[in-house]
């Protein structure tokens, strides 16, 4: 969102409001363009996120177009971040017990949402809706019948010289060290906070039949000694380090050889995209955004969310591919090439144009966007 927002004030083609409950302190570029708070009372998550999407469409009315990050029926341009609530639930589901998922059904937070999303789809209001991958495109085709027109999948876009090789392969040794990590292990590295939706468990288990291979964890849960237990159980704890969240993940891309997801549902994360910047090959899931990116062996590999005895082959593969210097070397230039396109002034480019066309529809009138969070 922030990367978003800063390249559009350095452009200055747009004059952008954005409504949030918070927002951290202004930046050089942030004071181009308008922060307004939109706070409402609330008690729980449901009426959390209702109380927020009732005060927008009070405040939609003051502006041409309307963008928004949330499921809020009305907007003009839906970015759909997060992908699809009911997709979500739907891998969800397959790892819960049959209470647990009769808990989801009957929540009001879950009902909420998926019902604002269903009316969103619908409402005449909508022009546009982003996707950061094919995946979430072709899931709202089958889901909602959202025409293919209206669905625009924009890839997000990172610095490619603050990711690269060149920039983080200085961290190598030293971090390698700091946290006891020997220089010539290979090294897996996963990286996100919420940990059944990451696949760490998956990730766990794919160590235990490699006992050369190490493997950093980063971000938080709740459930962090849960996940301390199971590396105990898989015989694995020797290798595994939690290091919690990072303010450079960098670090890690420096030390690390590969990145492994195995994540139930991730329409996009930026981690796929940074590490594969960095050169790291990366192992993921169909149901992540960044499958789609990915050529067998070449720059990764993809296996089910679920499937513990293919992410073991997976590692395997990955690793005699890491046994030979110029197959290494091959992996990492091909993620590198594959990430370079994705820049910030590329994702801008095509977020500009879009809405140019958008404002054809507004006697040419320059839009005033207004991007919710």
């Amino acid at each position: 969102m922030a990367r978003v927002l800063d390249a559009f004030a350095h452009r200055g083609e747009i004059s952008v409001t954005l409504l949030a409950r918070d927002w951290p302190p202004a930046t050089e570029s942030s004071s181009r363009w308008q922060w307004q708070r939109v706070d409402p009372f609330y008690l729980g998550r449901a009426w959390r996120d209702w109380s927020f999407m009732r005060a927008v469409q009070k405040i939609a009315e003051n502006y041409t177009i309307l963008q928004s990050h949330e499921r809020i029926p009305g907007a003009t341009i839906f970015r759909a971040g997060d992908g699809v609530h009911a997709a979500w639930l739907e891998q969800y589901a397959k790892t819960q017990s049959a209470l647990a998922r009769l808990a989801v059904n009957v929540s009001p937070y879950h009902r909420l949402i998926c019902a604002a999303e269903r009316e969103m789809f619908a409402h005449p209001a909508l022009r546009y809706v982003i996707c950061n991958s094919r995946m979430v495109r072709d899931d709202i085709i089958r889901r909602f019948r959202v025409a293919e027109d209206k669905l625009v999948v924009i890839y997000n876009g990172i610095d490619t010289d603050y990711f690269s090789p060149a920039s983080v392969e200085c961290h190598r040794q030293s971090q390698r060290r700091a946290w006891g990590i020997p220089e010539d292990a290979p090294l897996l590295a996963v990286i996100g906070s919420g940990f059944l939706r990451k696949g760490l468990a998956v990730a766990l288990n794919a160590l235990s039949a490699h006992p050369s291979v190490f493997l950093l964890i980063v971000g938080s849960d709740k459930r962090q000694e849960h996940y301390t237990q199971l590396a105990g159980k898989a015989g694995v704890a020797s290798r595994v380090r939690f290091l919690g969240a990072l303010t450079d993940v960098r670090l890690v891309y420096g030390a690390a050889d590969a990145l492994i997801l195995p994540t139930l549902y991730d329409p996009f994360p930026n981690v796929c995209i940074e590490a594969l910047a960095c050169g790291l090959p990366l192992l993921t899931s169909p149901t992540c955004g960044a499958a789609e990116w990915i050529t067998e062996g070449e720059n990764g590999w993809v296996i089910d969310a679920l499937d513990d005895d293919g992410y073991r082959s997976a590692v395997g593969a990955w690793l005699e591919s890491w046994g030979d210097p110029a197959a290494r070397t091959s992996l990492k230039n091909a993620a590198r090439a594959t990430a370079v396109p994705h820049t910030l002034s590329a994702m801008t480019e095509i977020l500009t144009n879009l809405y140019q066309r958008l404002s054809k529809t507004y006697n040419n009138v320059t839009p005033c966007a207004q991007i919710l969070t």
